[in-house]
């Protein structure tokens, strides 16, 4: 067995956090704005793009297909759209890399394409379930095979014609709505997705921003194929998920007073805010305006002591990413804080309950894992080593935890943290969280 060096953090109690800061763009939007922009008339420009490895793949995929896209400043995007039917076949495979999200909807979109395509992920990705996507497509006239138990890669067969469907998500998630959606651009006829809770809209807003007619409504969403996209300027937000670390960094760490600047606060994202608030947290929103379609404000958070309580859920699937530091705020909060119904957990990068709950005993919280959620006893956190998974919100909350810990946490396994938030560690310090990174052995 071989050695290969691995990167590890240590974090251990900081200073309180101060001062003003803005996290990278929105990962959501950075995705989509691409995959519109690609198939739009004219030229799309991106702002605040987000520049990780996920949203980097979604724009290297398009790059592949003949799309055009270069960037003249960090962060500034500008793509050359080809049209909807204007995408070019590739020999080579798609690679996704980490980016679940840059997955199910490009198999929206090649799921219209006259070329045969293949997706595939990094070995994260690999484990995950594309059932959910492939089904509705398949039942739209798309013809995609997966591997075995319904993970990728996919291998989406060229188009012969697509219909709109009336779809009813067994369970609700953006990412197969919006695949939905994505295809029916492509269909025949009306597409309608029926949703058993509201999720995140950030595709039909953009949709709506380039120029495509969409009806929303109470639990559903509708549109038409044979119409044009448009191309637009895209002011992408920063994202609401990576400034939830330093939302309950700021709110558990005592004397803290930060502000967090223009964070995209789509009321389908930002369920940990009700539920900070719910358990007391001290968070005010200033300077609230919109940006290409999208409400954004500025977050004043403040230290406050948290209390326990049972999460409702009706924001679970505004929150679903938000889950990991979630559980942090929880293990510092007194008294017990009660999770339900968010069985998605267990099928992201990792499963986050499982993983959330393991790191939390490690440190010395009493943690009792259910199927769909968790029971989470605030206490004391303690030192130790923290493993990761893989997963980019895990190792970023343990960081967050590390500051009310009494001892050093050493937290394994980090490089997954440049899929969504570079830069996480120089911003953290700047702000007064104490992270070395540290390398560590990988056997092979």
């Amino acid at each position: 067995m071989s050695e290969a060096v691995r990167q590890d953090w240590l974090a251990g109690k900081g200073t309180a956090l101060q001062g003003s800061l803005r996290v990278p763009g929105d990962k959501s939007i950075s995705h989509r704005a691409v995959m519109l922009g690609a198939l739009a008339e004219g030229i799309t420009q991106i702002h605040g793009f987000l520049e990780g490895e996920d949203t980097r793949a979604t724009a290297r995929i398009f790059t592949q297909l003949g799309v055009r896209i270069d960037t003249p400043a960090p962060t500034v995007c500008v793509v050359h759209g080809v049209r909807l039917h204007g995408l070019r076949g590739t020999d080579e495979v798609l690679d996704c890399g980490n980016a679940g999200t840059g997955m199910r909807l490009l198999a929206g979109v090649l799921a219209g394409q006259a070329f045969d395509s293949v997706l595939i992920g990094d070995a994260s990705l690999t484990k995950r379930p594309m059932r959910r996507v492939t089904d509705p497509l398949t039942a739209m006239g798309a013809r995609i095979d997966t591997g075995e138990g319904g993970t990728p890669p996919l291998r989406v067969q060229a188009s012969t014609g697509l219909q709109g469907i009336d779809y009813a998500l067994p369970v609700a998630s953006a990412q197969v709505k919006s695949a939905v959606l994505l295809a029916g651009l492509y269909a025949e006829g009306e597409t309608v997705v029926r949703e058993p809770h509201p999720t995140r809209d950030y595709t039909e807003r953009m949709l709506a921003t380039f120029g495509w007619p969409v009806e929303t409504g109470p639990g559903v969403v509708r549109l038409s194929g044979g119409h044009r996209l448009r191309a637009a300027r895209v002011d992408v937000p920063a994202d609401f998920s990576s400034a939830a670390f330093f939302i309950v960094a700021a709110t558990i760490i005592p004397g803290s007073e930060l502000r967090l600047e223009a964070v995209g606060i789509n009321p389908r994202r930002t369920g940990l805010l009700q539920v900070l608030r719910l358990m007391g947290a001290d968070i005010r929103e200033a300077n609230r305006r919109g940006d290409g379609g999208e409400p954004v404000a500025d977050l004043l958070v403040r230290h406050a002591p948290l209390h326990g309580i049972e999460v409702p859920s009706a924001l679970v699937a505004d929150m679903i990413d938000e889950f990991p530091i979630l559980f942090v705020a929880a293990a510092c909060a007194s008294g017990r804080t009660v999770v339900r119904d968010a069985a998605e957990l267990r099928v992201k990068e990792s499963d986050r309950i499982a993983t959330m709950a393991t790191g939390l005993r490690t440190l010395g919280i009493s943690v009792e894992e259910t199927p769909d959620g968790a029971v989470i006893e605030g206490g004391r956190l303690g030192g130790g080593s923290i493993d990761t998974h893989d997963d980019h919100r895990i190792a970023m909350s343990f960081a967050v935890a590390a500051q009310r810990a009494s001892g050093e946490v050493r937290i394994n396994d980090i490089a997954t943290v440049a899929t969504s938030f570079p830069g996480f560690v120089e911003l953290a310090r700047a702000a007064g969280m104490a992270i070395d990174a540290i390398a560590g052995p990988r056997a092979l």
